[in-house]
């Protein structure tokens, strides 16, 4: 299968560009981390970006693979829709949490996005494994931000 480089940068520049626009939109929202009581296991605030730009980088190659699977139409729009549907939900969650402080209804937010990512995994997985596997990183680390959002609106 030969590669079509031009889709792939695309696939990797939507989430990037979804992640860098609710990051510009929510400002110093790392300042609003630094400045909440937070559990023993947060990591620093450094870390954030560089596992995000990961994993949004997983996100534009898996949905690089469900195009070009070669897969049923349906099956590949009804796996791009819910795609869409949780970068939609991700895009948001930094603006509640950050911008609004809206600490627990950011976690009940996150239980949502954590749901459409296991939901997209497996609709990934009936097309195309590697996809799926791409995306369990970014699952377990939803996993993780929902244990520190639910910790912060705890604490605070």
């Amino acid at each position: 299968m030969k590669m079509n480089w031009k889709l792939l940068i695309i696939c990797i520049a939507i989430p990037l560009a979804v992640g860098t626009a609710s990051a510009l939109l929510t400002g110093g929202g790392m300042s609003v981390f630094e400045s909440v009581n937070k559990p023993s296991l947060s990591p620093p605030s450094w870390l954030f970006p560089i596992v995000w730009t990961v994993l949004y980088t997983l996100m534009g190659i898996s949905s690089y693979l469900i195009l070009t699977s070669g897969a049923d139409r349906d099956e590949i729009q009804n796996a791009i829709s819910i795609y869409a549907y949780q970068l939609t939900v991700n895009f948001l969650w930094p603006t509640f949490f950050f911008n609004f402080q809206w600490f627990l209804f950011s976690f009940l937010w996150l239980v949502l996005l954590f749901f459409l990512v296991a939901i997209m995994i497996r609709e990934f997985y009936q097309i195309s494994k590697l996809a799926a596997y791409l995306n369990i990183p970014y699952l377990m680390w939803l996993a993780f931000a929902g244990y520190l959002n639910f910790t912060i609106w705890w604490l605070n």
